[in-house]
């Protein structure tokens, strides 16, 4: 259902050229990952061999000090791969009406599809924090959803960030949460890539009644990651200072992407997918450093 789902979202989109940068190297390089000649070939890792992977690929003198095949990765290679996340953990599974999708699903609907243009564009793709290796074309998209619905109910509050994988040198990374956790949390983590040289993504997907706070009279608001329940008498009196709080945190959500030189947008689930995965596929194809002057807001 999710594949099925992804693939009409990703089909309503018109084709989109790879951005300039991505053509160049593609074009200086040759099609298909061929391999650049100097740093670019510097080893990155080890991987054990799965379905897909080319014999060509494997490190037979590796592979032979155990009891596993192992493929050789290039920093080069592996930079031209785009890291997918998602957060699952539970305020994901937020929704204000029956008839809203929770967080969680319009997340993995955005990621799924995503991956699916990229990888018919040429891209390779992963799931960060998955067991496979990037992969591109029509084998893509099934293994990752796979991934998504494997791990979907194996994570736990402290998964509200991607885990702390060093990612290759110029590399690309979509984060996709409700990035509710403290700023400096976020930015910690954040930091880690940056200093690496790897641009990325963040979408921020908020249900819109955390965005409105549309209640009123007496409401009592249970945590859904371990807080202690709050019981307010009367909401329309912490409406006005709500709003600024929460427009406050996507403020300092933006300025965290900018000066990073990453790109961020916001996405409400009662609004089409269409625009989050049209801002989320223009963004990849600019050039590192351009989120600061193309920051989306969408609604």
């Amino acid at each position: 259902m999710l594949r099925q789902r992804a693939e009409q979202l990703a089909s309503t989109l018109p084709p989109l050229l790879v951005a300039a940068e991505r053509v160049a190297s593609t074009v200086a390089q040759g099609v298909h990952g061929r391999r650049r000649v100097g740093q670019g070939d510097s080893f990155w890792q080890f991987r054990h061999y799965t379905f897909g992977d080319s014999v060509r690929s494997v490190d037979w003198r590796q592979s032979a000090k155990g009891d596993h095949v192992y493929v050789r990765e290039t920093e080069w290679e592996a930079a031209q791969s785009v890291w997918l996340w998602r957060d699952a953990s539970p305020s994901m599974r937020y929704r204000s009406d029956r008839k809203l999708p929770e967080k969680l699903e319009r997340a993995e609907l955005l990621l799924a599809a995503l991956a699916a243009l990229l990888a018919g564009s040429g891209e390779q793709v992963a799931l960060l924090g998955g067991v496979h290796a990037p992969l591109r074309g029509q084998s893509a998209l099934p293994r990752l959803i796979g991934e998504l619905e494997r791990t979907r109910d194996a994570v736990d509050v402290a998964a509200s960030l991607p885990p702390a994988i060093p990612l290759p040198r110029h590399g690309a990374t979509v984060w996709i949460g409700d990035f509710l956790s403290p700023v400096a949390e976020i930015e910690a983590r954040i930091a880690r890539d940056v200093g690496r040289g790897v641009r990325g993504f963040l979408l921020q997907v908020v249900d819109p009644a955390e965005a409105g706070l549309p209640f009123r009279g007496r409401v009592r608001f249970d945590g859904l990651e371990g807080e202690a329940s709050t019981l307010i008498s009367r909401v329309d009196t912490v409406r006005a200072d709500y709003h600024r709080r929460f427009a406050e945190h996507q403020a300092a959500l933006r300025h965290l992407a900018r000066t990073a030189g990453w790109h961020f947008a916001q996405h409400q689930t009662d609004q089409p997918p269409e625009k989050a995965l049209l801002d989320l596929y223009i963004g990849l194809s600019q050039p590192a450093g351009a989120g600061g002057n193309r920051d989306r807001m969408r609604g």
